[in-house]
């Protein structure tokens, strides 16, 4: 197990911690029914006319809405997840890299927040009979509620733990192709000046006669 300074375990536990009571508290907010927008419906609330609004959606698959109906397959691949990012950070060592740190931080409240929504633990049930399901049945569906468009392009309904997945993954690949590889060359540079350098050269201190051969006068 390699030494990991306590200050990494202080950023990872902060960053997720923080992404997670973000991701459910704003999740809880806009599925309220008198607080927010309570279960997917027509209505809306526009916060930039034809750019950004609030609109609650369901969502039984992974980041956007891909792999529809695989629940049962994401939760297991998000309890391996968190454990994998637990042993690479803390037992392997990786904690002791500050940015990877962060980023996972952020990618495991991402995890979590989903994951707790998959779990059914924010306890909404179906309203209406929907895709196999029937009323009063358990809803073990993500909580979505950011919709970004453009006149360009629609992009699908997200919350706050997919934001944290999606900035956590660009930090590590500004890690992996960026601040990695300038690194590794910076290193590669220092090794090879080294290495061409001259050695000093030896220095000796100067002896001193042993015998003057000052010359007498002639008589």
């Amino acid at each position: 197990m390699q030494k990991v300074p306590v200050s990494r375990y202080v950023v990872f536990l902060l960053l997720m911690v923080a992404g997670l009571t973000i991701d459910l508290v704003t999740k809880w907010w806009a599925f309220d029914p008198v607080r927010g927008l309570g279960m997917p419906g027509p209505d809306r609330i526009v916060i930039w006319d034809g750019i950004l609004s609030i609109e609650t959606s369901l969502n039984e698959g992974a980041l956007f809405g891909l792999g529809q109906g695989w629940g049962v397959v994401f939760i297991t691949l998000s309890a391996v997840a968190v454990v994998g990012i637990g042993c690479w950070l803390f037992v392997a060592g990786a904690a002791r890299d500050w940015l990877l740190t962060a980023a996972l931080g952020l990618i495991t409240g991402g995890i979590l927040g989903n994951l707790y929504d998959r779990l059914g633990w924010h306890e909404l049930t179906w309203h209406h009979a929907f895709g196999g399901h029937q009323i009063g049945d358990r809803v073990y569906a993500v909580r979505d509620w950011i919709h970004f468009q453009t006149p360009w392009f629609d992009w699908p309904i997200f919350n706050i733990a997919d934001s944290l997945l999606v900035c956590g993954v660009g930090l590590l690949l500004l890690h992996a192709y960026v601040l990695e590889p300038r690194r590794i060359a910076a290193e590669k540079k220092q090794q090879t000046q080294a290495e061409g350098s001259p050695a000093p050269a030896a220095t000796s201190k100067p002896t001193a006669s042993k015998a003057s051969t000052a010359s007498k006068p002639s008589a």
